[in-house]
């Protein structure tokens, strides 16, 4: 027994020649140096690699200064109208009214008619409901200069297309932009100047109010 121990110790002692340790000590210096860079590559095991950014910056910053939880494709250049009436309808009860989610509660920018009658005629305007303004709205707080941002009202059988221009409107975070309109009446353009509030909602620009006094 103590003959084959010693047979057994001396094989060791072989094996470990000093060219297979300094091969074995660089192979766990390598492992060492991958390890943290595959873990970094490595989403978590609760978060799919296409979702790991949506999960852990769920928000998109506006130019009024809030973050919104979703951006309803007005990033991609297409507000889905469909998901902002839902969310609307949801927070007035299943009407969509003009109150809908007021303050810190409004899941969704919006612009006020005044904005839009400047633009596109008031009458053509009133053809706009909540969710069309709050495409508007949104449109101008998340679109980037120059990028044009349309949608569709189903109902009313108009089309619209927001693009911010490409030039800053100074350090208050109001937005040039130029809307058109197109339905049975033909089409409708205008451009104008609005201005956010922290409340996410968009007003017509002093300048331009003044303006048309």
């Amino acid at each position: 027994m103590n003959a084959r121990s010693h047979a057994l110790s001396q094989s060791a002692s072989l094996a470990l020649t000093p060219r297979t340790r300094r091969i074995l000590v660089r192979a766990l210096l390598v492992l060492l140096i991958a390890l943290p860079c595959i873990a970094f590559a490595t989403p978590p095991s609760w978060a799919p690699a296409h979702g790991w950014r949506k999960q852990n910056d769920p928000t998109y910053a506006g130019y009024s200064g809030r973050s919104w939880g979703d951006d309803y494709g007005v990033r991609a250049g297409r507000c889905n109208r469909a998901d902002v009436g839902a969310v609307l309808g949801g927070i007035a009860g299943g009407a969509i009214g003009a109150g809908a989610g007021k303050g810190d509660q409004r899941p969704v920018a919006v612009v006020v008619g005044t904005v839009i009658g400047a633009v596109i005629g008031s009458e053509i305007g009133r053809r706009m409901d909540e969710a069309d303004r709050s495409c508007a709205g949104h449109a101008l707080e998340l679109a980037a200069p120059g990028q044009s941002v349309t949608w569709m009202n189903a109902s009313t059988g108009v089309s619209y297309k927001l693009t911010p221009s490409d030039k800053p409107e100074g350090a208050n975070g109001c937005r040039k932009f130029r809307l058109v309109a197109t339905g049975s009446f033909g089409l409708s353009e205008g451009r104008t100047v609005a201005c956010p509030a922290a409340d996410g909602t968009w007003s017509l620009s002093p300048e331009v109010q003044l303006g048309r006094r």
